[in-house]
């Protein structure tokens, strides 16, 4: 299959990752033909629906938010050194493309879809983005977060990162999310119980934040150890422990997913067919439009991020998606801020998921799990590694009797780790394993990842996308199947160079009298450019040039620079502009009684 793309405009990372994707999603599936059925054709450009020139990768970083997420825990916004909204962006082209193959397989006359990078970035910065706006509704920020403000990430501590240095000069992350061995690991380390107490909370915080200001002390505390030592305070206490390598490239290349097809129907599942494929059900599309997923039904056990999003990509293309959580309520659904009565975090991801509470340690709710998934088509979740075996509700427990069900498990390291018990399946950690945690930061800075959650939204993601593989294969075999995706499965699809990039001042945004500016392409290459347009400057070197752009506003730089013949994008330093900003208006809704916070539209456009 070979989508179609404007020549003109056409993001090159976007195209090769939706490619790639596109070729795994249907190596051996038959093309349609005949009138009306040509191939599915999609548009991938830079800015979408977003009105502003966005002319590369870092515009839409800086335009859409990436930039101050991404830089909120070393002090101000910070370009991440990879084409991470491309990337996002190529997902969702490939997501469309298979999507329309679905819909098109169940009668449904839609032909071609359009996404954009802008649209990329904004879905990833969603969470965030529903926190910020929530709180201008609900009073104070919580402790421990950034407030929304015109200064944006400059108000924030520098050195909110949570990687931690040794004596012997290492580099490490930790991961736990256990209170009581967070405080022994510390106590091993020589670490108070209050102190080490006063660090869990950002901790903990930071998957929401994007900052980690831990006690100067722990720092203290970590750095008049060896490795040796805090792999072993470690290991006796639970807490997963990664070093930290400064080279970008990943340490496996794994497929995106993997598809295992289930059974065949037998007899029996034939004679009942139209109950193993259940046909379209009643629903009411997000948009008023016909959309490609709409009569299918999705069950979903999951938390945190990665799966929820996976779960929320179905059903932005018309699923019909349940939930099933504990008795009680998922407990993430009270984390500050709060859109009215829920968590602003948790409704960016679930809104509009009904839902059903089963007590997964018993019998009776495992049995209901059973029958939701019967009744479904797909059934997702992201349970850590071994506990659908425990359950009774693994693939091989439901598959024998509902062949055509997709079943998908999104984890952390899939088999990454062979044999050998895999750390905590969390973002952080996936970033490490991955290199990606080297690869978003430029040379001169220590190799971290970015507390922005960047493989759990691209994992969720690659989820989907391999559940609508699934779906499409469906559709052609009559047999469902088994979906495996990982977060370093997904952050593997990021490309990067084989040593990290060397920026100049003029590679960072630049201050200006009220804000920040980041220079196009051309100028960045061509610093004489930018030269000319100081009054009176002589030669300089690109530090002091760009300390030169407090002169002015960020208005009156980018109206010379443009003057010039030159590009330059303001950098959005405050997430809550995306609602108010006429430039966004088609690509953000703004809070709504139903949500209580903004959200980015669908990012696909379905014709």
């Amino acid at each position: 299959m070979t989508p179609h793309l404007r020549a003109a405009a056409r993001p090159d990372v976007a195209a090769a990752i939706a490619g790639r994707l596109l070729r795994h999603a249907a190596p051996d599936l038959p093309e349609t033909s005949g009138p009306g059925r040509e191939t599915p054709r999609y548009t991938v450009d830079w800015a979408g629906p977003v009105g502003a020139d966005l002319p590369d990768e870092r515009a839409v970083q800086a335009a859409c938010g990436l930039m101050q997420v991404h830089g909120r825990a070393t002090g101000g916004p910070l370009p991440l050194a990879v084409d991470y909204a491309s990337v996002v962006a190529g997902v969702l082209a490939a997501q469309g493309v298979t999507a329309l193959r679905v819909a098109r397989a169940r009668g449904l006359d839609l032909r071609e879809v359009r996404t954009s990078v802008a649209q990329g970035a904004l879905l990833a910065i969603g969470q965030y983005l529903a926190a910020e706006t929530a709180r201008d509704n609900s009073g104070p920020p919580e402790p421990d977060s950034p407030p929304p403000s015109t200064a944006g990430a400059d108000a924030l501590p520098a050195g909110g990162l949570a990687t931690l240095e040794t004596s012997d000069d290492a580099r490490v992350e930790v991961e736990t999310l256990d209170p009581l061995a967070w405080r022994e690991f510390w106590a091993r380390l020589g670490v108070a119980p209050a102190l080490a107490g006063r660090g869990w909370l950002p901790f903990q915080q930071r998957f929401a934040t994007a900052v980690c200001p831990l006690p100067d002390e722990l720092h203290r505390a970590a750095r008049r150890r060896t490795l040796a030592e805090l792999r072993a305070a470690a290991h006796r206490t639970g807490i997963s422990l990664l070093t930290v390598g400064s080279d970008p490239a990943p340490a496996v290349r794994p497929a995106a997913w993997c598809l295992t097809p289930g059974p065949a129907p037998f007899p029996r599942a034939r004679r009942h067919q139209h109950t193993a494929v259940p046909g379209p059900r009643p629903a009411v599309p997000l948009s008023g439009a016909v959309l490609p997923l709409t009569g299918l039904r999705v069950v979903e056990s999951t938390r945190r991020v990665q799966g929820p999003l996976a779960g929320h990509v179905l059903r932005m293309l018309g699923a019909e998606v349940v939930r099933i959580e504990p008795p009680g309520g998922d407990p993430m659904r009270w984390l500050p801020p709060l859109a009215g009565d829920c968590s602003a975090r948790f409704s960016a991801l679930n809104a509009g998921k009904p839902v059903v509470e089963a007590d997964l340690t018993t019998a009776p709710g495992r049995a209901m799990v059973r029958a939701l998934a019967a009744a479904a088509d797909v059934f997702l979740h992201n349970w850590a590694p071994g506990k659908a075996a425990r359950l009774g509700l693994d693939a091989s427990d439901l598959l024998p009797d509902h062949p055509a069900l997709v079943y998908a498990w999104a984890s952390g390291f899939g088999d990454a780790f062979g044999d050998r018990p895999p750390p905590l399946g969390t973002d952080y950690l996936a970033q490490v394993h991955s290199g990606l945690a080297a690869a978003v930061r430029p040379a001169d800075q220590p190799p971290a990842p970015s507390l922005m959650t960047l493989t759990d939204v691209l994992g969720g993601l690659v989820c989907a996308q391999g559940v609508l593989a699934a779906l499409a294969a469906r559709e052609a075999t009559g047999r469902g199947s088994r979906v495996d995706s990982s977060l370093v499965s997904a952050a593997a699809l990021v490309p990067r160079s084989a040593h990290r990039p060397r920026w100049t001042a003029l590679d960072r945004p630049l201050r200006t009298a009220d804000g920040h500016l980041y220079l196009g392409p051309e100028a960045r290459a061509c610093p004489e450019a930018v030269l000319r347009l100081l009054d009176g400057a002589g030669p300089m070197a690109t530090e002091h040039l760009a300390a030169r752009f407090s002169r002015r506003t960020t208005e009156e730089w980018t109206v010379r620079l443009a003057e010039a013949g030159l590009t330059a994008t303001p950098v959005l330093t405050d997430l809550t502009a995306l609602a108010r900003a006429p430039a966004f208006r088609a690509a953000v809704a703004p809070p709504d009684p139903s949500t209580g916070h903004a959200r980015p539209y669908a990012p696909w456009e379905f014709a």
